[in-house]
């Protein structure tokens, strides 16, 4: 057992800087001791009163900093079993130049990811979900959206739209939508993306367990068939924190080097 972690641990009280207001002084404090080696990803704190003793402040103080490293990701807290520092995030790197579907992109890189279903069912379409999809009068749009995980970490949540007489039974996919579509010979063969900046909502960060207001990227896909058909409209979010998407850029045609289109 370290000093640092003994310190941080031990019932021998702490004197906080004396520089602004308490609950700023006791975050910094965590901080450094989360800086410092004294705990670790994982590591769970103490009770919030046990720290309100350590450093002789109140435990609205405590409850107040503990809130706030908890908005910034800092901390997590699991309901009934306390607060805990938060686990790294891993960055990931997916391209913008192949069309793969979440899990054969996480697959090549060695990861394992599994999802929890949001939703999966037909429905009756959206005009929006009517016009993007081509789709005739009376006939029923599929609709699924999962949480896409490696190991604890929520990655993205994707909300899929199809056909319903392309995709007539949704609760019959896998893991992959993909690879349930090749069974019908209708996998898309190319896709336009949108990605755009965002802060995540309440319910959005709630699934991926950042603070309301985290940074997110907004993704739009409408996928198509050889045919030119579009077989699917999915809008995703991705955590910020986690997601890193990445082009290959060439000089364009009949663009002599140092030059710029006007």
């Amino acid at each position: 057992m370290t000093e640092a972690y003994e310190a941080f641990f031990s019932d021998r009280p702490i004197a906080l800087s004396q520089s602004g207001p308490l609950y700023l002084q006791l975050k910094r404090w965590i901080e450094d001791a989360i800086n410092n080696g004294a705990i670790n990803p994982g590591d769970a704190l103490p009770s919030e009163r046990d720290l309100a003793l350590k450093v002789d402040v109140s435990r609205v103080t405590v409850r107040k900093a503990v809130t706030q490293l908890v908005q910034e990701g800092v901390l997590v807290q699991r309901h009934g079993s306390g607060t805990f520092v938060a686990p790294p995030t891993q960055r990931v790197e997916q391209s913008l130049s192949q069309l793969t579907s979440f899990t054969e992109d996480m697959a090549r890189r060695g990861m394992e990811v599994h999802a929890e279903w949001l939703d999966r069912g037909l429905y009756v379409p959206s005009p929006e979900e009517t016009v993007i999809l081509g789709l005739s009068s009376g006939e029923k749009v599929a609709r699924i959206a999962r949480l896409r995980l490696t190991g604890e970490t929520p990655l993205a949540i994707e909300r899929a739209s199809l056909s319903g007489t392309i995709l007539p039974e949704p609760v019959a996919i896998g893991d992959s939508l993909y690879k349930h579509l090749d069974l019908s010979g209708n996998r898309p063969t190319r896709a336009i993306q949108r990605i755009r900046a965002a802060n995540l909502g309440e319910d959005d960060a709630h699934l991926l367990q950042v603070p309301v207001g985290s940074a997110g990227l907004n993704i739009e896909r409408t996928s198509y068939l050889p045919s030119g058909r579009v077989i699917e409209f999915t809008r995703s979010i991705y955590r910020g924190d986690t997601y890193d998407f990445v082009a290959e850029l060439r000089l364009g045609d009949g663009i002599p080097n140092g030059a710029s289109k006007p």
